[in-house]
């Protein structure tokens, strides 16, 4: 059987930069199983799986190693593919996931997603997890995600993770960030995944469920503008709004095509 496909780069107006996702819609769903070998196929950061109903639409992302609870840049891909292929003429796509229900709005060339706040609470930095790191972080937090506070853009760049060590941590569908103050914009970061096909993701939106929150108390601010300081990069535009953030982007299509299973 024939099964369309589509690889977008989210969180970016220009391609080959942002965050590849690869999105299949589906009439049914397939086995688990199956899903998972079409993402390690696929082999980008994640793949968006989604089967549209009369009234709903449910959506599940899987990395080339696991399936996640919650992915921002594969739900931006996909709200991008239903509007520029699918002529899907909502305003607002809404989408059963593991996480309830995430809602993205279209503002022109702009995607807003509507995501679950994560306020990350201070924490003690895992042993190993120091000994990883290059740098020594000035405050260590955690949600779903740590997140490494650092003083200047500069060290948020400059960190290095050595993998051997870094992969003895067991974090589930959790990861680290590093973050910091930016030189043109409100905060930077970085994500890494312990023991993931891919250390490092190129735009991580659901990392900002915990950055966005965090930045607003600390610079006084609701609405920012971010970017992820990874070879790829991507830009991001937040805001705070109490128990939920909203995160911005655009996207450009890749690719589109067709695959079989039979």
């Amino acid at each position: 059987m024939d099964y369309a496909i589509y690889q977008v780069d989210a969180f970016t107006s220009k391609l080959f930069q942002g965050n590849p996702a690869c999105v299949v819609p589906l009439d049914k769903w397939l086995n688990d199983s199956i899903l998972l070998d079409i993402a390690k196929e696929n082999s980008v950061p994640e793949t968006a799986f989604f089967v549209q109903n009369k009234d709903s639409i449910h959506l599940r992302w899987f990395t080339p190693d696991l399936e996640m609870d919650l992915c921002g840049h594969a739900t931006l891909a996909t709200a991008h593919v239903l509007k520029k292929h699918l002529h899907n003429s909502d305003k607002t796509l809404s989408f059963n996931t593991l996480s309830g229900k995430v809602n993205v709005s279209v503002y022109k060339d702009h995607y807003f997603l509507d995501f679950p706040s994560r306020m990350p609470q201070l924490t003690e930095l895992p042993q190993n997890l120091a000994k990883s790191l290059n740098l020594k972080p000035i405050e260590v937090l955690k949600s779903r995600d740590f997140v490494l506070i650092y003083d200047k853009e500069k060290e948020v760049r400059n960190v290095q993770i050595e993998r051997n060590i870094f992969d003895s941590l067991n974090l589930g569908t959790g990861g680290v960030i590093v973050t910091a103050p930016g030189d043109k914009v409100d905060f930077v970061s970085r994500f890494f995944t312990p023991r993931a096909t891919l250390l490092e993701d190129p735009v991580t939106g659901s990392a900002h469920c915990s950055l966005i929150p965090y930045w607003a108390s600390i610079l006084k601010k609701q609405k920012m503008k971010a970017l992820q300081l990874s070879e790829r990069g991507g830009q991001l535009f937040c805001e705070n709004l109490d128990n939920r953030v909203l995160i911005g982007g655009k996207a450009r299509t890749f690719l589109k095509g067709t695959f079989q299973i039979t």
